[in-house]
């Protein structure tokens, strides 16, 4: 076998998920995906941790030199090494392997509570997920597309805020509890999206009337995002492939696609 199909055989099995082989692989790395994940939160119970750290610190290495292997494969087998390195995917996957390593450095040290910071990135391993899940680029989709609407919405929502933050500030005064714009914006906001500390409340019969419209009108606006989204998401709906580019490795193409519509190249046949 050339070193040309040697590579483009890995290239299938680690980033395409149409042979017995690619499925393969995909199961394999979603359940140690899954046993990293577990294992982070295991560890974090300290009776389990201290009657059997040396099984969770096996689990860990053996996870760590898994990753470290499959983050090397992708480098080696892909197009354009530098574009995978520095994609979204590419950083994760880097950062996936960091956490084990960086501690045989800093164990033992004062900065013993960054470590354990530093670890709990682990957890975002998890996010390795979404590149097998065809849905999740529908959801990216049709977020992408509902942005504009989404940041005017939002834009609205803090102008609303601001105006009531003003007001119930005028009304009720520092007496009650409302010491400044920014502490009544702060109870604005918490009124509107229901959530209701209970931390300040209005004293006096208007801002009692104003909180009451406030609170209504907040679980309309609750809906608007949700249906702002959901609107792109129908029109999102298109069956895509688990093709990935062997160029710029994203994926999400249509199911007739014959080039990547984000860089352009040619698609694996």
């Amino acid at each position: 076998m050339t070193k040309a199909n040697w590579k483009l055989k890995l290239y299938e099995i680690i980033f395409e998920a149409d042979t017995f082989a690619g499925k393969l692989f995909d199961i394999v790395l979603l359940i140690a995906i899954l046993i990293s994940f577990f294992s982070v939160i295991l560890e974090s119970v300290k009776e389990i941790e201290r009657n059997y750290a040396t099984l969770l610190h096996v689990i860990e290495w053996g996870i760590t030199i898994f990753f470290t292997l499959e983050y090397i494969a992708r480098v080696v087998c892909v197009k354009y090494p530098i574009r995978y390195v520095f994609s979204f995917f590419g950083i994760v996957d880097l950062i996936s392997t960091l956490p084990t390593y960086l501690s045989l450095f800093l164990a033992g040290s004062h900065y013993l509570m960054v470590i354990r910071l530093i670890r709990l990135l682990r957890i975002f391993r998890i996010f390795k997920l979404a590149r097998y899940l065809k849905e999740a680029e529908i959801l990216i989709t049709a977020i992408k597309a509902s942005r504009f609407k989404i940041i005017v919405f939002m834009l609205a929502i803090l102008t609303f805020t601001a105006i009531n933050g003003t007001i119930m500030y005028v009304i009720e005064g520092e007496k009650n509890g409302f010491t400044s714009i920014p502490v009544s914006m702060y109870w604005a906001i918490v009124t509107l999206t229901t959530v209701g500390y209970g931390d300040i409340a209005p004293k006096t019969p208007v801002g009692q009337f104003i909180s009451s419209i406030i609170m209504i009108l907040g679980y309309a606006i609750i809906a608007v995002p949700t249906g702002i989204v959901s609107v792109e998401l129908s029109k999102a709906q298109k069956k895509y492939t688990t093709q990935v580019c062997p160029a710029c490795t994203k994926e999400g193409h249509d199911a007739d696609a014959i080039y990547c519509k984000f860089c352009g190249e040619m698609l694996n046949p």
